[in-house]
């Protein structure tokens, strides 16, 4: 989605799913900005409008605007530092659901490419050699949920948190994401109305009691 494009929705303005003292977990929708951007039309966030409700919110990591899913935010300094360490640290299980286009022969696999900036085409990434300026390792491993007659659900959990890392390598293997604006093709973008991936669980430890903690939300991509 293109900023100058930015129509976040309203309806649900908010999709709590979980607050006490430490932190908070939402249900984002697509189309909405986990925080605000330079542009002043981009005030309206997933973060700005937790703080209408609780001042302290935190930010402590993103989902692409037109992703949607389980999302955490801190609501003190402590909690934010903690919780960023597990994301940093590699401590927490993110797992996503992708609509993708074709069909995937494997039924599981890792995708193990570097990742970084393109320089000519800001904001968007690109697989590179490892060792390159710039460039990340990134490791992404995918399991098949379903094969449709012209697309694959699959899972992607990543092992690193690079940006746009599961749009770009699951453009790399030769099936990118439906309804991706900025890595697909004509035929890719036409496909959905949006872009087919979603944050459906986040495992991670309570920053202050050390509880295990699991949030869960279904994915939309039904056949």
């Amino acid at each position: 989605m293109q900023i100058f494009d930015y129509q976040p929705p309203s309806v649900p303005w908010l999709d709590l799913r979980y607050q006490d003292r430490d932190l908070i977990i939402i249900n984002k929708p697509s189309g909405l900005l986990s925080n605000p951007g330079r542009a002043a039309h981009t005030f309206d966030c997933a973060l700005t409008r937790l703080q209408r409700l609780y001042p302290d919110t935190i930010l402590v990591h993103r989902l692409d605007c037109a992703t949607s899913g389980i999302m955490v935010f801190a609501r003190n300094k402590k909690a934010e530092s903690q919780l960023k360490t597990q994301f940093q640290d590699r401590q927490n299980e993110k797992v996503y659901i992708a609509e993708v286009m074709g069909g995937i022969a494997k039924d599981a696999g890792i995708i193990d490419l570097a990742i970084a900036p393109d320089p000519e085409h800001p904001p968007y990434q690109k697989t590179q050699t490892p060792g390159t300026a710039g460039a990340k390792s990134a490791l992404t491993h995918y399991r098949v949920l379903e094969r449709r007659e012209n697309s694959t659900l699959v899972e992607l959990t990543p092992q690193t948190g690079r940006t746009h890392q599961l749009r770009v390598h699951m453009l790399a293997l030769g099936h990118p994401i439906l309804g991706d604006e900025f890595y697909g093709d004509d035929e890719v973008i036409k496909a959905r109305p949006r872009l087919c991936l979603h944050a459906q669980s986040l495992r991670f430890t309570h920053p202050y009691s050390g509880k295990a903690m699991h949030f869960y939300s279904k994915h939309p991509f039904s056949a």
